[in-house]
């Protein structure tokens, strides 16, 4: 409801606004005045007298209108070149240790190095530069003009004057030559020579207009040819680059009703008109060579990389961005020819190149197969790829340690080691021969031994069948338990076992003894709880 309110308000204040602007032009109230207290024209429109949101402005004006930011800070004036200010005699701490001048250091330094500076010298101190420090304005930042002499366009007038002055001197002279030289002639003092009568012939050639500029130096379309092609024998100026109107039109080569087709609106051929004709002799051969040639194939190129970028979802168009689809298309060409490059690379060096006069090796002559290899379009192996040895973890023809044979070379009884020395710890020193005749004669030994054991032992001792201990592992061998001792320890150990489930049975005065025999232990053991027994939870 408020809001609704609001808006009622401002649209009666925009309306009473309207009627107040309209009673100002029909000249019925008086005109408005501005913050300075002068008139605002009633006809000037208000998007003009409203000034912006950001300026704060309270009432309408013309203010905003005016050149309301100025600077009394920019100036137009510009460096002063080549200024001195002051040149020191003798070398002044601070100053640049290669010329002396206080206003740059060494490392700006323009002049030229010296050999030994003005520091170590104290000679030729450089004077000091005048550094000024100025704001330009808008224009003068952006005048191109700025900084320049005019006095400076005198040289290039004095260089071009000097030039047609050389001229003009040199024709001069040359005229004066053939002068003579025809004066010569008509009075028979000298023999003319052939080379004299040449000159005589391209004499129209020094006929040069001293007005008109030198034709190498002038751009293609600006060139001037003469050429005497008209019926009367005269002189016609053509334009290079343009069709000669004395030429034969691509229309007329042709006259056969069946013959290339002429488009009178664009003036296009696009046949050959003289299909039959000599290459050699052609002088137009139809528009569509123009198409498949020079620029006009490479611009199509790259308008087909354009089209198939942009289906393949790069965000890439030619009349939009033409530089940005240029460059994409050369980055394009640069890694197409290196992903070439690599391929060719790869085959060469997996198979080799006939091309090259190195001789290929024996492995590759000798190495032909009849298997039977299947590949798909993309050139993976579908059958017929052999299965790929695996290699050894070891370095092969390495030895170590003296040994003569790589370890692995020797196996015996599930054992490998080496063939030099027969020794099975991989890295132990080699023996070699006296360490296998040391081996064989510890087996000897040791097989004597065995057999003289063995005849020793043929007839076992029988012994009484001993109740042993099954505890703990230092058990002597001979130890019997007395059974009767046994029984006491057992019951002594449920009886301790009760006084440990309830202390009030536990008397307070106890006696400790720290000597424990056999049968306590064969007792404690046999009334121990094992937690790996099925039957514990059972037992409790």
């Amino acid at each position: 409801m408020a809001t609704a309110s609001v808006s009622f308000k401002s649209r009666e204040d925009h309306r009473k606004q309207i009627e107040l602007e309209e009673a100002r032009k029909a000249g019925l109230a008086p005109a408005e005045v501005d913050e300075d207290g002068k008139e605002i024209n009633p006809h000037i429109p208000q998007y003009m007298s409203s000034a912006p949101w950001y300026l704060n402005a309270e009432r309408p004006s013309l203010k905003h209108q005016r050149k309301w930011k100025s600077d009394p800070n920019y100036t137009k004036s510009w460096y002063d070149r080549g200024a001195k200010i002051f040149q020191a005699d003798r070398y002044r701490k601070g100053a640049c240790e290669n010329c002396g001048a206080m206003t740059h250091d060494a490392k700006s330094c323009m002049d030229r190095p010296r050999k030994i500076g003005a520091k170590w010298t104290n000679k030729h101190i450089a004077p000091d530069e005048k550094i000024e420090t100025f704001e330009l304005d808008y224009d003068g930042k952006r005048d191109r003009w700025n900084g320049y002499d005019p006095s400076t366009y005198a040289r290039v007038i004095e260089r071009y004057e000097a030039r047609d002055e050389a001229r003009r001197k040199f024709l001069k002279e040359e005229q004066l030559k053939r002068l003579e030289r025809k004066n010569s002639i008509k009075d028979g003092e000298d023999e003319v020579s052939e080379d004299e009568v040449s000159e005589d012939e391209d004499e129209d050639e020094l006929k040069v207009d001293e007005a008109k500029v030198d034709e190498s130096k002038q751009m293609d379309f600006a060139k001037v040819e003469k050429r005497v092609r008209t019926t009367g024998g005269g002189s016609t100026g053509t334009v290079r680059n343009l069709r000669i109107r004395e030429d034969t039109a691509k229309y007329l080569l042709n006259l056969d009703v069946n013959s290339a087709y002429y488009d009178p609106k664009t003036r296009s051929m696009r046949e050959d008109p003289l299909p039959d004709m000599d290459p050699n002799e052609k002088f137009y051969v139809g528009d569509n060579q123009y198409r498949s040639s020079g620029q006009a194939l490479d611009f199509k190129q790259l308008n087909i990389h354009a089209w198939e970028a942009f289906e393949k979802g790069q965000d890439i168009h030619m009349q939009a961005a033409p530089s940005q689809a240029e460059l994409l298309f050369k980055n394009y060409k640069v890694i197409k020819d290196k992903l070439k490059s690599r391929v060719k690379e790869t085959i060469m060096e997996k198979y080799g190149n006939a091309a090259s006069e190195e001789t290929l090796p024996s492995e590759l002559l000798l190495g032909q197969s009849e298997r039977e290899i299947e590949y798909d379009r993309a050139g993976r192996v579908i059958k017929g790829q052999e299965a790929a040895l695996p290699k050894s973890k070891y370095e092969e023809d390495v030895h170590i340690n003296n040994h003569i044979s790589v370890w692995g070379s020797w196996w015996k009884d599930h054992q490998w080691g080496y063939k030099c020395c027969r020794q099975t710890i991989r890295n132990s020193y080699c023996t070699g021969s006296a360490g296998i005749e040391a081996a064989e004669a510890a087996t000897d030994l040791m097989k004597a031994n065995m057999a003289r054991k063995e005849i020793v032992d043929d007839k076992p001792i029988q012994r009484e069948e001993k109740n042993l201990a099954t505890w703990g592992t230092e058990v002597p061998a001979d130890l019997v338990l007395d059974k009767k001792l046994l029984s006491e320890a057992l019951k002594r150990e449920d009886q301790r076992k009760k006084e440990e489930k309830d202390e009030r049975k536990r008397k307070y005065n106890v006696k400790w003894n720290d000597e424990v025999t056999a049968e306590e232990m064969e007792a404690y053991r046999m009334k121990k709880s094992h937690l790996e027994d099925p039957m514990n939870d059972f037992l409790h």
